[in-house]
């Protein structure tokens, strides 16, 4: 694609990777809700779960960050991108549909909610290898399980 192609249509090459990238997770979280049973707190840690652990363990979205670290944090943690705003929107979907439905009660606003977990989510799986956590996806169950106030595992 051309660059006055991609100026067109998306502005940017970082508007062009982060409409992307944000596509791609949130078919992948799709299929995760989808495919996740239960109901309340238990299945929103379930799928937040699953959908941390495709995450991390994505080959495209690793290779990204290794070869574009800085670029790459940018596009997928930004508020004024479009990963962030996007994956907030999703999670607090998912979490709506599980208090509508009368199965959990959040303990904050749901838009707050969202963006906590996705943000813990960018620091534990792309961010913060500083303080030794990058990665970490068991402990970041475990807080997002905290956070949403789930029954212990």
């Amino acid at each position: 694609m051309g660059r006055t192609t991609i100026y067109r249509w998306f502005g940017s090459r970082e508007q062009l990777v982060g409409e992307v990238v944000a596509r791609a997770a949130e078919e992948v979280l799709a299929q995760i809700r989808a495919a996740t049973r239960g109901r309340g707190a238990a299945r929103l840690v379930e799928i937040f779960d699953r959908f941390n652990r495709a995450l991390a363990g994505a080959p495209a979205l690793r290779a990204f960050l290794d070869q574009e670290r800085d670029v790459a944090l940018r596009i997928i943690t930004s508020s004024a991108g479009v990963v962030t705003p996007r994956m907030v929107e999703r999670i607090a979907e998912i979490i709506d549909e599980e208090a509508r439905a009368g199965r959990y009660d959040p303990p904050v606003d749901t838009e707050t909610l969202a963006l906590a977990i996705v943000r813990l989510a960018e620091a534990f799986i792309f961010n913060d290898a500083r303080a030794g956590i990058r990665g970490d996806v068991d402990r970041l169950r475990a807080i997002e399980a905290a956070l949403l106030r789930a029954p212990a595992a």
